[in-house]
């Protein structure tokens, strides 16, 4: 999946040094969930353990190659929010190099375009702390739509006692 700017694939292995580098900012993870990493060795393991999956895409800057973010969906089994099972949950974060430039718009339309295309989901869900409104807005560019609803996700590391809003897109096929 790509765009003129953007490919998405699979994690390397050799991408964890990048990884660190970006996911070690104090200013990205925290808005997602996670904690900044704190280590190379961290990274690779994030990466042999929550990015090995075949649901979770590195978002490549084509003109450098460098992974620069993270885009992907969680099926039902392992969503943060309670949602039937041809549902589901996509997130996303980009390094802050990257931001204000609409990457992660362009990435989320291709994974919404695979999630509703080849995968058949019914309905997309998304959630962001409303302290991050970028993230909120990148999911209106795509076309969700807030629920008006709140909760928790006890499961995050790092948030997991605030609350997100959380955001829906209907497949319309």
């Amino acid at each position: 999946m790509q765009t003129e700017r953007i490919l998405l694939r699979p994690w390397r292995e050799s991408d964890a040094e990048t990884l660190f580098k970006y996911a070690s900012d104090p200013e990205v993870g925290p808005r997602a969930g996670w904690p900044p990493h704190k280590s190379v060795e961290e990274s690779l393991e994030i990466i042999r353990t929550v990015f090995n999956t075949d649901t979770m895409w590195a978002v490549e800057w084509k003109e450098t190659g460098e992974a620069i973010g993270c885009v992907g969906y969680l099926p039902a089994s392992a969503s943060n929010l309670k949602i039937a099972d041809d549902q589901a949950e996509v997130g996303y974060w980009i390094a802050r190099p990257y931001w204000g430039q609409g990457i992660c718009t362009e990435a989320m339309r291709l994974v919404i375009d695979y999630c509703f295309r080849v995968k058949g989901f019914s309905i997309l869900w998304g959630d962001y702390f409303p302290e991050n409104p970028a993230s909120g807005k990148v999911m209106v560019k795509c076309g969700f739509t807030d629920t008006g609803e709140e909760t928790v996700c006890p499961n995050l590391e790092v948030g997991a006692d605030r609350p997100v809003r959380i955001m829906k897109l209907k497949n319309s096929k």
